[in-house]
């Protein structure tokens, strides 16, 4: 079975997870700068079988949707272009940022690990994957 990839988007820097090949277990893989997401996504698919991406779309939480909703859209089209073959799906993200930070929290993370930003974008993605596999699962 091939593994689902999520990532969580931003303008600077992504934040990446992966499941492992049963599609089980969500796993931080790491934060790369958006100017490399997809030198980075040429060099994963090479060495790892994913048969599925997972976007995180950002809405507001009145429902509308969030600034970047429309640059998240069109790297989705791009990324089926690039990699056919490759199932492109988006998940909704809203507070994922917010569950992340409140997990980190929790796990007892020093004080300077928790401002890194960097674990706040990995994590969120784990937790947009987390949901996508679950509602996947439940039939969604």
């Amino acid at each position: 079975m091939s593994r689902i990839l999520a990532i969580d988007y931003g303008q600077k820097k992504c934040g990446i997870a992966v499941s492992d090949p049963l599609r089980i277990i969500a796993n931080g893989l790491t934060t790369v700068p958006t100017t490399g997401l997809m030198d980075y996504l040429e060099r994963y698919f090479r060495e790892e079988e994913v048969g599925t991406l997972v976007l995180g779309l950002p809405f507001h939480l009145d429902g509308n949707p969030a600034q970047l909703y429309p640059e998240i859209q069109a790297l989705g089209k791009q990324l089926e272009k690039k990699f056919p073959g490759l199932v492109v799906a988006f998940q909704d993200e809203t507070l994922s940022s917010v569950e992340a930070q409140r997990a980190i929290l929790e796990s007892g993370v020093s004080k300077k690990r928790r401002r890194d930003k960097t674990l706040v974008d990995k994590i969120s993605a784990v937790i947009i994957l987390q949901q996508f596999m679950e509602l996947a699962r439940n039939g969604r």
